[in-house]
Parts: structure tokens; C-alpha cells; sequence
């Protein structure tokens, strides 16, 4: 699109189209922006009426355009874009009128260049100088004539005599003539140099004999040396190495890539034969001893806790030394217990020979330990797990600016997450993470140089060699992933890419590199971007991050219409962001006196990141853990106990105040498991002026699911959406419909159009009243609850999106759901889309998830001492999961932004005996309480949501957050059509709780109730306590006996159904709701639990 005129605007966005003809606010005023449905068209945007119409501008074949006007108009073809748009000045050519007045496009201001940073290397610049015009032959004569001078008089002053005199003659004479011929075919825009061609071939001409008669030996020895063959596999193809057409270059770099080959395999094998290659069978985790206290009749007595992950198994001794006759395998454990009061104490659940289920409640020296001692054990369930495919991984996020300086002798700290702010514990040192994602900004070094660094210091730490899935650089900006090796058969569709945002959005000394790909049944996505400095230009990091959304192409391209914020399980986000702290520079020293006595609060609170998100300019949606360490840029180098923050230039003296530059964010679908273990810096890597940043996640992934069932006999599942009501911010004027996408369906489904209603406030109230009915590949629960709905709201006129969602299957595992999220397009809020949903599955129990494990419980009953023993002489009472449990301690919340894009509302509550949940364990369902884990697991006794705890480190869960959100879903839905009920209507909808924005992406909260007490039923001593982490997930129990039959239930007072008339709108109220479908078999999703009631 020729950008000299001024009604072109470019790649700019939808939205950015309707602010700008908004502000022009005179009918007729019209700009043409790139489309973003179809590559290489246009769209022509035209305001009248203060609404914008859309038309589509198309090439054809032979790259005429057309615009896709009114019916009955006759089509007319245009060679350019400026022909077109003088033909549509005159009126009655189709449009809603005329065009009138061109709207002119925003100057962006360019980002300066840095005097301190130097790029890498460019290429030779145009030989061309400024102020010779191309048209211009003699000048241009002149300018070869010049060059080929230059390059003469600079051979003259070379030593020649080391070459041979054929290539002497060959230099001098293409520096002499055929350099000015290459020049006249770049200037009529021959990108091949046949001169420059001519010469390679000629100095080149004993190497390329040589490389061919080489080339086949090493692919003869690379091919025996490839480990994924049998001995004697097949016959080795015949080679095409000598195949003359090929260039020197292309047999070089071939020949470079094999020898490099050759050693990683090389390198492989041998490690392998001395045991330090492979996964967790060679990877030796050491014993690890805790000291620990136990209360035996109120008085406390010292223990030792020995973890002995390789045999799993826990000795439990009373002397360091002592015996080790008592101990549990790792079968036996079968969960723990955080307490959330004490954060150093810690209740092991485990089963006796006798299969009597023992309670031992520990007192560990500090909450780090504690933290170590979870992780162990942890690592010693998933080591010793017979599931096939793992249902839970650890991911290692590092961002590093390294100044453009090599990296010291060891930084072996970085990936063991220690330093400042949340750290590991030592305990934890040679766990491995199953991924390790390192994105570095000003390297300097090579790729092969870094990535071999980065696994040297792996191997050391670990005993693993790890693979490369990965490596993408621009520039010195460089992303690395590098994986187990027991992993790399699980790993698809790897994809990278990178989006250059430097000075006029074509250098690439700022922008971002990408790579994405997919783990078994789960997609993983990882942003490394190094944004504009300077305090001053927030907006163009605002900018930056915009365009890196747009135009970085990852993940699954059959998800276009989505930016890569939906198409993603799990984003993170990482780099040099270099947003600063908003203080004034003469505040220098108050900041760094701040720091130094670790009160970050204030500082935070200006922080530019967190301010602008919480405006929802900037990672809408995203999560980032608390931060509790100093700032990481800008030090003195080699040291860490100074801040740089003046430097001296010749416009004056520049401050950089201390700031959090480095960050790492991440965003995840719904109700899925993801937890943040550690968030910290470095503070012995001091060769930068920043220092290396570090992130560790605890992540869920889905398995490449394979139905046990028999297709044939097997029930058809179904999903079934309906009565979705959209409110879009929009001028536009045109008719919308809904795509869905997903994995787990055969293709996308589109609905019919909706029925638009203007309101007042220029949003678009669009009701979809047509029930779709979607049909899943696998009907099993097992693969259908870990299975997302992707939703997007498109136009008619022109395709394209006008926001995106996605929807957890998850949430309507037992009942018809009604889900409220927010719609959203390129990192903007464009809507809000509510709808109900439910959810048709195949007989089948989802089985037990590794991460549910670990829970954290708020033990303000605790009828136990720790002495052990039956567990039926106690209750476990007022367990909760919280995620992301800081044991740093009081802490600053960093850029929470309270909407989470999400939130549902769950049919009637109805409470069941303590303990019914037992049976069932495995199977799942939806609370809206977040006292549930996504993998359906209760969450401990009966219990109200007032148990729901508030959290010092994230602020109150309770009534205080949600006490409003009952007002938010104004458009109720119709009842679930009888298609989908499986059993009797319930009496009436009590107690149904509001419609909840959750807090983060893959959590929720509640509304605080007043507690009731329940008395427990007694359970089988086989059935153990059943472990959940993660917040705003699922939770089981039998069906409820009616209220006037629970014992110990009071009748619920001034019942009514949320929704009485009076909010419903008149056209869409729907008739009264029948009672919910009750859940299959002996489950019910309604009671808040934690882990199995055991008495």
C-alpha cells in the first residue's frame, strides 16, 4: 500500500480505524487499512452517521482490485489504490455515501538510537550516497566509479602475498569492472550479482571439488552415529552431495551443520556410556535430610525427615543417625497438607501396613524447607508414576540482558532459581525442570556458543545432556529452549518466529523472538521480546508490544482469527520490557535507600508495568507472581551493591533509575493447573548491568489421548452452546456470527447471524438465540474436561474478528454452565460474550492427576496433635487450595489486574453428608468457590465458602472481592434443553451463587458465607485422602439428601433464584428454569471440599 498517501494507514488495527474516523466525526470521512482477514486486501472504512462501514477491497487474479460494494452495483476493476478511491468520490457507487474527506494517518514517533548500544554487523550499505538522486546516470556512474576506487585502494594496502596470484588477478579485476556491472543489476532491481557469483566459483573452484568428495563420508558417518535407527536399518540412499547446480555456499553451510551434527551425537554417546545422558533414570537426585519437629503431648521433639527420591521412599527417624526401620514408600504417601496459618508446618498423609490412613504433622526450621521438602516429594510421585505420559511439568523461565559482555565463569545460580525474591530451597538444587526457556537481550555471543554454554551448565547441575527444541535469534536478541531428553517424542509442531520493532519497525536491535509448539495434548507458547528504552517512552513499548501480539506467527495457523493470547494452553512472556519506575530523577537516592531497606511497596506502585496494565493498555489479562526482590537494572558492573543511575552524555547528564525492567508474565485457559514456585534475580552474576531473572512453574499438560472405548458402542459425546449474548464496543455497522474452534472438534462452527441492538453508549448488543450443538471427536471425559472452546465474534462485511474468548469444558462437567468472558482482539478489550453451556459425555472416570498431590489447608480446627494414628479419631476441617503460596512473606503484588477475562455461574447448591465425596474420588466437577482443583477433586470437609481464607500475600478472596459481582451478568440465559438432562429436576435454585470474576487465569473465588458444621461420615481406611493445588477447580460428593434430611443442615433462609424477573429483559426472559441434571452415578459438584473426609 503506497504509504505516501494520506488516507493509507497501513497494518493499524480495526479499532484504531473506528478512534480515528470517530474523531473526524463528519460523514464521509473515510482511510483504507490492510485486512485483517485476507492477505494482500484492503479494507475501505467509511463513517456516516457516526457509524463506520466496512468494505472489502479485493485483488484478483490479475491483481485488480474491486471493493465489494452494494447489491446491483456494477463491479468495477482499479489498477492502483489512488485510481480507486477518485472513482468513489462520486456519490451512487455503492457505498453508504460517498468519500469526502480523507482521514490522515498518526505519525509514530520513531525510538532514537541508544550511543551506547552497537548492533551486530550490518550488511554493507547502498553505495549510492544521499544526495545522488537514482535517476540520475552520471551521478550514479560516479557512485560506481567511486566504490570500485575505494575497495581498489584499500586492496593495495593488503598484504597479497599469502594468497595465490590467479586469486590476486580475480580480486583485482572484480574490484575493477565487475563490481559496477553488480551495480547496475541491484539498481534495476536484480537482487543476483553475477560478478560477485563468478568470483566465489573461481577462488572457490578446489573447495567445491573438495566438499563434494567429502560431503558423503560424513553423512555416511552421521547416518551410522543417528540413534533412532536399528542396526542394519535400510540401505543408505544414494547422495546428491556432488550435484554441480548446487552453490558453494549452500555445500558449506551443509557441510557445517553435518560436522556440528556430528559432534552433538558424538558428544551423546559418549555421555551416555558413562551414565550422565537420559531422564530420571540416570539423573541421580541425592538424599536429603530435614530436620523437623514433632508435638508428642504438647511437647515438642526434634526428628529427621529423609527423602530418598530414587527408591521413593520417606525414612522417618529420631536421630540423624539413627535407624531407618521406619519409613513409607512412595505408594503409601498419600498426601500433604501445607498449613496456610503456619507456613512451616506441614501434615503427611500416608497409609499403614495395617491400611489404617496416619495423619503426622511436622514443624519444619523455615518455610523454604518446607517448600524443598514439598518439591522432593513431589518429584518422587511423578518419578515412580505408572501413568504412561505425564499429566504435570516443570518449566524454567530465564530472561537475561547481557550489556553485550560474555557471561562469567559460572552462573550455575540462575538455573538453580536462587538469589533474591522467591528462591528455591537447597534441598531443591538438583531437581530438574522438564523445560528449561532462556531468553537473553544484547548477547553476544553466537547461537552454538550460548546454547552450548547453557547445556554445559545443565548437564553440571543435573547429569542431563538436554535437547534443543529450539533456537531463534534477532539480532543479539535470542530465545533457547531446550527440553528432557525422555520428552522429545512428545514435542510437535515446533514454530518460531520474530517481529522487529526497532526504529521504524525495520531494525531489529528491539523486538521479540517466539517459539511454540506443542506437548503431547498441550500448546505451549514463550515471547522473549527487548522493548524501547528510556523512562519517557512508555507509549512505544506500549506500541512495541501491540505490534510483537500482531505480527509474531506462532502456534496453530488455523487460528488466525485469534492473536497469539488464544492460542495458546499456557503463553509466558518474557524479556527486557524496560518499563521504569515513574518517579522524578532528583528522587535517585530516596529510590535506592528504598531498596536498600527492601520496602518495594511505593516503588511498585509507580512501577510503569503494573500501571499500565491495571489500565488494561498492556497484557490484558496475563498474570505475573508477586515480586519480592530489588530491582534488576541498572547496577554497576561487577557489583551488585550499586546503582548506575546517571550517565553522561553530550546533551546532558541521563538518568535510568533503578526500575524492574526484566520481567516474566504468563496466561493460561481456564481451569487449568499452573503454579509459580519461584520469581526472583541473581545477585552473583554481575558482568551486566542487569541481572539475570528467573521464573519456575509447576504446569498441567493434557496426554495425546487414545479412547479405550469401542467407537461403535460408545455414546456420542456433545457440547451444546446457547442463548449467547454479545456486547460489543463498536461502531461499526454490520451483522456478526460466532466461530467456534478446537482441537477436540472436526472443523469450525459458525452460526447464523445475530440480531443487533444499538445502545446509547455506542456499544452493539448482539443476541445469538440459536442453540448450537458441537460434536466432539472423543466422547471420554477423560480427554473431553481437559478440552477447551475457542470463541470468536466476527463480521459479516469483512470476516473479521471483533474479539475472542475461550471457554473450559471443565466448568460444565456435571451441569449446564453459564459462563460470562470478555472478548478480546490484539491485546485490546473489545466486548463482553455470556452464554450457557453443557456438556454430554461417554460413561468413564477421569483419573487422578499428579498435581493434586499437594494442598494447603487452613487449619483453624485441628483436633489432632500430630501423634499419628487412626484417622478416624480426627477430621481435617477447613481445607483450602490457594496457588502460588509466597513463603517470603508480606509481599506487593505487582500489576494485579482483578479482571481475569472469565467467570462462571454454577447451577443450584446442594450440600451432601460429610464425606460422600469418598468413592468417588476421581471424577470432577465445577465450584464456582475456586475450594475445588481443575482435575475434580474435593477439596476436604463440608464446609460453607466462608472457609474461603484470605491470603496475606494476594489480599482477601472472600465477600470483599466479590461482593459486587453479582451485578455484572444482566442477560440471563434460557434453561439447558432436556436433550442433555440425565436425571430428575431438583426442587427449586437455591442459594445460587452470583456471577464471580476470577482473579487469575486459571483460578476463581467466592462469595463468604456463614460456616455450618456437618458432622463427618466415617470412610473406609482405605480411601485416602484425595490432593488438589490449584484454585477455582472442581470438587466431588454423592448426591445430596434432601435439606430436611441432612443431619445437622439449618434450612436455608429467603431462598429465591437470582435472576427474578425484574432482571431479565422482556424479549429474552425465559420461562422458569427446570432443576439441573444431577451429576452421573454417586457424584455432586456442589460441596466445597479438600481431599477425602476422614475421621
Amino acid at each position: 500500500m503506497p504509504s505516501y498517501q494520506p488516507w493509507c494507514h497501513g497494518t493499524i488495527t480495526r479499532s484504531k480505524a473506528e478512534d480515528l474516523l470517530s474523531k473526524a466525526a463528519r460523514d464521509g470521512s473515510f482511510l483504507i487499512r490492510a485486512s485483517e482477514s485476507i492477505q494482500g486486501a484492503y479494507a475501505l472504512c467509511v463513517l456516516y452517521q457516526n457509524c463506520v462501514y466496512t468494505y472489502r477491497i479485493l485483488p484478483n487474479e490479475d491483481k485488480k482490485l474491486s471493493v465489494q460494494a452494494s447489491e446491483g452495483v456494477p463491479i468495477r476493476f482499479f489498477s492502483m489504490l489512488p485510481e480507486l478511491v477518485e472513482a468513489y468520490y462520486s456519490p451512487n457507487m455503492g457505498l453508504i455515501t460517498h468519500l469526502q474527506y480523507p482521514v490522515q494517518r498518526e505519525e509514530e514517533m520513531d525510538e532514537e538510537p541508544e550511543s551506547n548500544t552497537l548492533p551486530p554487523q550490518l550488511p554493507p550499505r547502498s553505495f549510492l550516497p544521499n544526495d545522488v538522486k537514482e535517476s540520475d546516470p552520471k551521478s550514479s556512474e560516479q557512485a560506481c566509479n567511486s566504490l570500485s576506487g575505494t575497495y581498489l585502494m584499500r586492496l593495495q594496502h593488503m598484504d597479497l602475498s599469502i594468497i595465490p596470484e590467479e586469486h590476486q588477478k580475480a580480486l583485482q579485476e572484480y574490484f575493477g569492472n565487475s563490481i559496477s556491472l553488480d551495480a547496475e543489476q541491484v539498481q534495476y532491481g536484480n537482487p543476483n550479482l553475477p560478478g560477485l557469483k563468478k568470483l566465489t566459483m573461481a577462488i572457490c573452484k578446489n573447495l567445491n571439488s573438495e566438499i563434494s568428495r567429502i560431503l558423503p563420508v560424513l553423512e555416511v558417518f552421521h547416518r551410522a552415529l543417528d540413534q533412532q535407527l536399528s542396526p542394519g536399518f535400510g540401505q543408505f540412499p544414494k547422495q546428491n552431495s556432488s550435484d554441480s547446480g548446487q552453490s558453494v555456499s549452500f555445500k558449506l553451510e551443509r557441510l557445517t551443520k553435518l560436522l556440528y551434527s556430528i559432534e552433538d551425537k558424538a558428544k551423546m554417546s559418549l555421555f551416555e556410556s558413562v551414565g550422565c545422558e537420559g531422564g530420571h533414570r540416570n539423573s541421580v537426585i541425592p538424599l536429603v535430610t530435614f530436620e523437623v519437629k514433632q508435638e508428642s503431648l504438647a511437647i515438642p521433639t526434634k526428628m529427621f525427615l529423609k527423602v530418598d527420591v530414587e527408591s521413593g521412599k520417606l525414612f522417618l527417624k529420631k536421630s540423624k543417625d539413627g535407624p531407618e526401620d521406619k519409613f513409607f514408600v512412595h505408594n503409601k504417601i498419600l498426601q500433604l497438607v501445607k498449613s496456610q496459618r503456619m507456613h512451616t508446618k506441614l501434615v503427611i498423609v500416608a497409609e499403614s501396613e495395617k491400611e489404617k490412613v496416619l495423619r503426622k504433622e511436622f514443624t519444619f526450621v523455615d518455610t523454604k524447607k518446607r517448600e524443598g521438602f514439598c518439591q522432593l516429594l513431589q518429584q518422587m510421585k511423578n518419578k515412580h508414576s505408572e501413568k504412561p505420559e505425564p499429566d504435570m511439568i516443570t518449566v524454567f523461565v530465564g530472561t537475561w540482558n547481557m550489556g553485550n559482555a560474555g557471561p562469567p565463569h559460572s552462573i550455575d545460580t540462575w538455573f538453580q532459581c536462587k538469589g533474591q525474591g522467591k528462591t528455591r530451597d537447597d534441598s531443591a538444587d538438583h531437581i530438574p525442570h522438564d523445560f528449561y526457556v532462556i531468553g537473553t537481550q544484547e548477547d553476544p555471543l553466537g547461537e552454538r556458543e550460548w546454547a552450548d554454554t547453557v547445556k554445559g551448565v545443565l548437564r553440571k547441575i543435573t547429569n542431563i545432556s538436554f535437547k534443543q527444541v529450539a533456537i531463534h535469534t534477532l539480532w543479539n536478541i535470542r530465545i533457547v529452549v531446550l527440553a528432557k531428553p525422555e520428552h522429545e517424542n512428545r514435542i510437535s509442531h515446533v514454530f518460531s518466529d520474530s517481529v522487529k520493532t526497532g526504529i521504524a519497525n525495520t531494525l531489529g536491535n528491539k523486538g521479540a523472538v517466539g517459539v511454540s509448539f506443542m506437548f503431547n495434548g498441550t500448546s505451549f507458547g514463550f515471547v522473549n521480546s527487548h522493548l524501547t528504552s528510556g523512562s519517557e517512552k512508555k507509549l512505544r513499548r506500549n506500541q512495541n508490544y501491540t505490534n510483537i501480539l500482531r505480527f509474531l506467527n506462532l502456534g496453530d495457523k488455523k487460528l488466525n482469527p485469534f492473536d497469539i493470547t488464544h492460542r495458546f494452553t499456557h503463553l509466558f512472556w518474557l524479556g527486557d520490557l524496560n518499563y521504569r519506575v515513574e518517579f522524578p530523577s532528583t528522587e535517585a537516592e530516596y529510590i535506592v535507600t528504598k531498596i536498600k531497606q527492601q520496602q518495594y511497596q511505593e516503588l511498585l506502585s509507580k512501577d510503569q508495568l503494573n500501571l499500565e496494565r491495571n489500565d488494561g493498555k498492556v497484557f490484558l489479562h496475563f498474570d505475573e507472581e508477586e515480586i519480592t526482590f530489588p530491582p534488576t537494572y541498572r547496577f554497576e558492573r561487577d557489583t551488585r551493591d550499586k546503582y548506575a543511575y546517571t550517565k553522561a552524555k553530550a546533551t546532558g547528564t541521563k538518568y535510568n533509575l533503578p526500575s524492574w525492567c526484566d520481567r516474566v508474565l504468563r496466561k493460561s485457559y481456564p481451569l487449568v493447573h499452573v503454579v509459580c514456585q519461584a520469581y526472583g534475580c541473581t545477585n552473583d552474576i554481575m558482568t551486566s548491568d542487569h541481572s539475570p531473572l528467573f521464573a519456575s512453574f509447576e504446569v498441567g499438560v493434557a496426554s495425546q489421548f487414545v479412547s479405550k472405548q469401542d467407537p461403535n458402542s460408545a455414546p456420542q459425546g456433545g457440547i451444546q452452546i446457547m442463548n449467547c449474548v454479545a456486547t460489543l464496543l463498536t461502531k461499526s455497522k454490520t451483522k456478526f456470527f460466532i466461530e467456534y474452534h478446537s482441537s477436540c472438534l472436526e472443523k469450525t462452527v459458525k452460526t447464523l447471524e445475530g440480531d443487533n441492538t444499538e445502545h446509547l453508549d455506542g456499544s452493539i448488543k448482539v443476541w445469538f438465540g440459536n442453540q448450537v450443538e458441537l460434536t466432539p471427536i472423543i466422547s471420554d471425559p477423560e480427554y473431553l474436561l481437559d478440552q477447551h472452546i475457542l470463541i470468536c465474534v466476527k463480521s459479516t462485511d469483512c470476516d473479521e474478528s471483533y474479539g475472542g474468548a475461550c471457554v473450559a469444558l471443565r466448568a460444565a462437567q456435571f451441569n449446564y454452565t453459564e459462563f460470562h468472558v470478555t472478548l478480546t482482539h490484539h491485546g485490546e478489550k473489545t466486548g463482553t460474550l455470556t452464554g450457557g453451556i453443557q456438556l454430554r459425555t461417554s460413561e468413564g472416570t477421569p483419573t487422578e492427576k499428579l498435581y493434586d498431590f499437594i494442598k494447603i489447608e487452613k487449619d483453624d480446627t485441628v483436633s489432632s496433635k500430630g501423634k499419628g494414628g487412626d484417622t478416624n479419631k480426627f477430621s481435617v476441617t477447613q481445607a483450602h487450595d490457594i496457588s502460588n503460596p509466597n513463603y517470603i512473606g508480606m509481599a506487593h503484588r505487582g500489576g494485579n489486574v482483578v479482571d481475569k477475562g472469565w467467570s462462571y455461574s454454577m447451577p443450584p447448591k446442594h450440600l451432601s453428608i460429610a464425606g460422600q465425596g469418598s468413592k468417588d474420588g476421581k471424577k470432577g466437577g465445577f465450584d464456582v468457590s475456586g475450594a475445588r482443583s481443575p482435575t475434580g477433586k474435593p477439596t476436604g470437609e463440608d464446609e460453607k465458602v466462608s472457609a474461603m481464607f484470605d491470603n496475606p500475600l494476594y489480599g482477601a478472596m472472600g465477600k470483599s472481592r466479590c461482593k459486587d459481582q453479582d451485578h455484572q451478568q444482566k442477560d440471563l440465559l434460557a434453561p439447558p434443553d432436556p436433550y442433555f438432562s440425565t436425571s430428575k429436576p431438583a426442587d427449586g435454585d437455591p442459594d445460587r451463587p452470583p456471577l464471580l470474576t476470577p482473579r487469575h487465569p486459571s483460578f476463581t473465588c467466592s462469595e463468604a458465607k456463614p460456616p455450618t458444621s456437618i458432622p463427618s461420615r466415617t470412610l473406609a481406611p482405605k480411601k485416602p485422602v484425595v490432593p488438589s493445588r490449584s484454585e477455582g477447580g472442581m470438587a466431588v460428593s454423592r448426591p445430596p439428601l434432601p435439606s430436611k434430611s441432612r443431619p445437622g443442615m439449618p434450612e436455608p433462609q429467603n431462598q429465591r433464584d437470582y435472576r427474578e424477573s425484574s432482571e431479565l429483559a422482556s424479549k429474552h426472559r425465559p420461562p422458569a428454569r427446570p432443576g439441573q441434571p444431577l451429576p452421573p452415578k454417586d457424584v455432586h459438584p456442589e460441596v466445597p471440599k479438600m481431599g477425602r473426609s476422614v475421621k
